[in-house]
């Protein structure tokens, strides 16, 4: 395994009487269907199958097998260790679905404080931080901690010298004020050997989902085997017996008490009190262990006598599959004033008969399966820990706060001058598109205008310049000897004429029936014009107005107009004829 070093001692602290067990609330609550549970005891790999069935989960199949590990290998070795794993599970056709492993004891170390009553988790984690980290054989940044809540302790005041309290019980100003606390078993490993049993699993081919400790494993096993008939307030001593070593936990209730593992040599001397056992290696290999195994039992034993004075009624509990158990049992009952029995999981536990004869050996892995599918998870899981809350720097969440706020207005800011533009470039594109086509009718709306201005300037008029240009198309020779190319007002009542006519007696005529019809007319100016319709004489007429002409159309009669008359023609105008 990872070298990480605890000492095995046990590591509890005084705690005083108190109300009944509590169990703080539920921690890392998982849905799980069924878990494989797996441990390595040395060479031997065991592994447990839990269901999560209603209305308790059930031990499905226990197995175990040598690690097929080569000549000279390195066990500690993540990569070779999770191979072996591997090769195990293929042999014995186990289908692992989630994985949960077991830190021993001997890699952890144990803490019991004893903390203010408080609801919120994170908050006792902070101050279990702050407390455990002063004590840890290695930095407080190389530790995974993880904590179990246990008893409500209830603990008085000193109180005033001379013991002088109240007679009158009603009297609360006079009795000692009460403080309320809670017991917590605190454990921590180094996050080396966290992370030694990552790379055993991805080593392996597994998904790690839990990484517990054993002797709450252990603990765990003990409830489910024998919590249903025993007191709440009874404790019992489990002896776990292993080839080369031996395990003792104290479990009262769902607490772990007491922890202690120690590996068995030749060599032991025991002192206890006035007495100095020493152990031979005798002929018989059986006996030495069993000695041994006692020994180390007596002794943890003695020690948490000496740490819970008056905890003395604790029921023993001897389990293993080195075959030294029964010898182990009588050792103990000889020894100490105290029930031993021998605990056989496969029967407690109703295990499928092949399952059985493992079990023994198998109880750290069978806890860690019921413990993984009970509701509130795994009392200790250094894979998810119970964290302290992040502390909050208010100065830095209000600058953040200012400069998201900052940003969000920026932003707004920005996609409100976005909309504007875009707005503003869709009414430029319309105007632009509007002003190209006025461009293209500028012509037409030119000569609109200049025509609407002379029709203005003709009805704004004092004289009724149409009926004069009526009146002049009547008194006017015929179309056949003259024709009007334009007529203008000049001003001061002037008509500017310009005819074109075949002759210059036509001319002179013209003269004189302008005079005849009342209009004062300058001298014509007759000038010769080829024309290629025969009007060869051009000239233009100046007529002016009097003030008491008044012309009245219905004395005269306009002439008709020839038959072959195509003046209204537009291809004459575009020709040039007229």
């Amino acid at each position: 395994m990872a070298n990480a070093s605890a000492s095995s001692d046990d590591r509890r602290t005084g705690a005083g009487t108190g109300s009944p067990r509590t169990t703080g609330r539920a921690r890392r609550v998982r849905s799980v269907g069924q878990v494989t549970a797996i441990e390595v005891d040395g060479t031997v790999l065991r592994i447990a199958q839990v269901s999560a069935r209603s209305p308790r989960p059930a031990v499905t199949r226990v197995v175990s097998a040598d690690l097929p590990f080569a000549p000279g290998a390195d066990r500690t070795d993540a990569a070779i260790l999770g191979r072996s794993i591997a090769q195990v599970l293929s042999k014995l056709q186990v289908t692992p679905g989630a994985i949960v492993m077991g830190i021993p004891r001997t890699q952890v170390v144990l803490r019991t404080l004893a903390l203010p009553l408080s609801q919120d988790m994170r908050e006792l984690a902070a101050v279990v931080h702050f407390q455990v980290g002063k004590d840890l054989p290695f930095r407080p940044d190389e530790a995974v901690i993880d904590f179990k809540v246990g008893r409500h302790l209830e603990s008085l005041a000193k109180k005033p010298e001379g013991g002088a309290t109240s007679e009158q019980p009603g009297d609360a100003s006079m009795q000692p004020p009460r403080h309320d606390l809670q017991e917590l078993l605190v454990a921590a490993v180094k996050r080396e050997v966290v992370e030694f049993y990552e790379r055993v699993a991805v080593a392996a081919g597994l998904q790690l989902s839990g990484l517990g400790l054993l002797p709450y494993a252990n603990a765990r096993c003990v409830m489910a085997c024998v919590g249903a008939g025993s007191g709440e307030d009874e404790a019992f001593a489990l002896v776990s017996v292993r080839p080369d070593e031996v395990h003792i936990d104290v479990i009262e209730g769902d607490f772990l008490q007491f922890s202690r593992g120690t590996r068995l040599r030749q060599d032991l001397d025991f002192s206890q009190g006035d007495s100095t056992e020493k152990i031979e290696d005798p002929a018989a290999p059986g006996e030495w262990f069993v000695n041994a195994a006692t020994i180390e039992t007596v002794r943890s034993l003695r020690s948490y006598s000496g740490l819970m004075p008056g905890k003395s009624n604790v029921r023993i509990l001897v389990v293993g599959s080195t075959g030294q158990e029964p010898a182990v049992v009588q050792a103990l009952a000889q020894r100490l004033s105290l029930p031993v029995t021998l605990l056989d999981p496969g029967v407690a536990l109703d295990l499928p008969p092949e399952s059985r004869p493992g079990s023994p050996g198998a109880i750290a892995a069978i806890g860690l399966g019921l413990g993984a599918v009970d509701p509130n998870g795994l009392p200790f899981d250094f894979l998810n820990p119970i964290r302290p809350a992040v502390p909050r720097n208010l100065r830095r969440i209000r600058i953040l706060s200012g400069l998201v706020a900052a940003v969000v207005i920026t932003l707004g800011l920005i996609a409100l001058r976005s909309h504007l533009i875009s707005q503003r470039e869709q009414r430029n594109n319309q105007l632009a598109a509007e002003l190209a086509t006025a461009e293209k009718l500028r012509p037409t709306y030119r000569r609109l205008i200049q025509q609407s201005k002379t029709v203005n300037d003709w009805a704004q008029g004092s004289r009724n310049w149409l009926g004069f240009y009526a009146h002049l198309s009547a008194v006017l020779p015929p179309s056949e000897d003259v024709y009007l190319s334009s007529l203008s007002l000049i001003g001061n009542g002037t008509i500017r004429l310009t005819v074109q006519a075949r002759s210059g007696e036509i001319l002179a005529r013209l003269d004189k029936q302008l005079r005849a019809a009342g209009y004062e007319i300058k001298p014509i100016a007759v000038t010769p014009g080829a024309n290629r319709l025969g009007y060869e004489f051009r000239s233009t007429v100046e007529l002016t107005v009097p003030e008491k002409l008044k012309p009245d159309l219905s004395k005269v009669k306009p002439l008709p107009r020839p038959p072959d008359d195509a003046s209204l023609d537009p291809a004459l105008y575009k020709t040039g004829g007229g």
